[in-house]
């Protein structure tokens, strides 16, 4: 991509292993409050009601404290399983608490971000609550290679919220014409850069199998940014 020189890259999905590093959180907490419950059975009905959640929330139709306790709630009522709101309310504090104890990260996620920070300027633009997002980058060793991090919710607007790209690009000292943002999400990452006038890579991550378009280049894993950015 010519002239570009400041990538902005999403974290959950797209660097940090979300749903690895989630799933070993839930085999940490359920353990430390003595729930006896099969967690592979509770994580398969757990995933779907989260990401319903958190797209209600991307929409502005539910609450952060809604999203952290009914995600869990409704997870628990699919199973038949017995649980008091104390209990529930302990959990998801519990999950914050625990979340960035687990660093994985996307495969290739070093080997990239070591090829490509001598050539450009790198940026984080993330959905995710604003303390577990920064303990997640400073646990996991991500953020020695951000020049700038913006956060949704210290912007007050989520992605694809044309002022979170507005926000970053201000952060980050850089213009639409110079700049690239990279992501799992089509709707949060890449129609919200797009939108804003910005060049998108789509990882494909959930494969969605998006067609590839003016300004978006799509890619299966994150090692294929060192051949087309560098």
């Amino acid at each position: 991509m010519k002239e570009v020189n400041n990538l902005f890259f999403d974290l959950d999905h797209t660097l940090w292993d979300f749903d690895k590093n989630s799933d070993l959180t839930f085999f940490k907490i359920l353990k430390k409050n003595n729930l006896n419950i099969d967690v592979s059975k509770f994580l398969n009905s757990y995933h779907p009601i989260n990401r319903k959640y958190w797209e209600l929330y991307r929409e502005n139709k539910v609450s952060k404290a809604d999203l952290r306790y009914y995600r869990l709630s409704d997870t628990f009522k699919k199973l038949n399983y017995d649980i008091n709101d104390d209990l529930i309310n302990q959990l998801a504090i519990d999950y914050i608490e625990h979340l960035s104890d687990f660093n994985h990260l996307i495969p290739d996620t070093l080997i990239v971000l070591n090829s490509l920070k001598s050539n450009y300027r790198m940026h984080i633009i993330t959905n995710g609550f604003k303390e577990v997002q920064k303990r997640k980058l400073e646990k996991s060793k991500l953020i020695q290679y951000f020049d700038s991090v913006t956060i949704s919710e210290d912007v007050g607007v989520k992605k694809p919220h044309k002022l979170i790209f507005d926000h970053a690009l201000t952060a980050a000292n850089a213009n639409v014409e110079n700049s690239v943002m990279i992501g799992d999400n089509f709707n949060a990452d890449i129609l919200g850069a797009l939108g804003v006038g910005m060049k998108a890579i789509y990882y494909d991550f959930h494969k969605t199998n998006e067609q590839e378009r003016e300004n978006l280049i799509i890619i299966k894993n994150l090692k294929e940014l060192i051949k087309i950015l560098n």
